[in-house]
């Protein structure tokens, strides 16, 4: 399966997915979920705010680096958005400008944009030195894709942590898309 046809679309249905989920927090919780920015699943891990600024950058970040290209400032700015969104964890609305910026910004790539970047050596530099080599189809099955979803899971469990009332098709709505008439059981 060519990068981009895998990717964009999994991509797309995910950032969906977490418009749809701060949807309902504010309609269950409209007076708190501002609040719900800063929640954690556990004191060593980052707050929502960061979740979804992660999965916001994330999302793009791939498709730079699968076509050779350098990251924005712009974007670079979203990743510092994240790190610190400990002390500063911005309002909704700023986290959904985000999501909104990462699907603007991939339903304006090409068809095929990602596609040659299957061969592309990509490296990958973390703090303390740790480095990692590999081709961009490894990057994409082996580090964008489950870095992406660890942060989209992540703030699907935060909120379902701090009591909205979500579910598995709350997670992949893109599904239904699929569903065959009439196999829906009813409530």
């Amino acid at each position: 399966m060519p990068l981009t046809n895998l990717l964009l679309p999994t991509y797309k249905n995910m950032l969906r997915t977490l418009s749809g989920l701060l949807d309902k927090a504010e309609r269950q919780v409209p007076d708190q979920v501002e609040g719900l920015l800063s929640a954690r699943l556990a004191p060593d891990m980052y707050p929502l705010a960061t979740q979804l600024r992660y999965a916001a950058y994330q999302a793009q970040e791939a498709t730079f680096r699968l076509r050779g290209e350098s990251i924005p400032p712009s974007l670079a700015a979203v990743a510092a958005e994240a790190r610190n969104a400990v002390e500063v964890p911005g309002s909704l609305a700023d986290a959904r400008a985000r999501i909104d910026e990462a699907l603007s910004y991939l339903d304006g790539l090409a068809d095929d944009a990602l596609d040659a970047g299957e061969a592309l050596a990509i490296v990958i530099e973390l703090p303390g030195g740790v480095t990692f080599d590999m081709t961009g189809e490894q990057f994409a099955r082996d580090w964008a894709l489950p870095q992406f979803y660890f942060h989209v899971i992540t703030a699907y469990a935060v909120l379902r942590n701090q009591g909205i009332e979500i579910g598995k098709a709350d997670y992949v709505p893109h599904m239904f898309a699929y569903l065959r008439p009439g196999t829906l059981p009813s409530a």
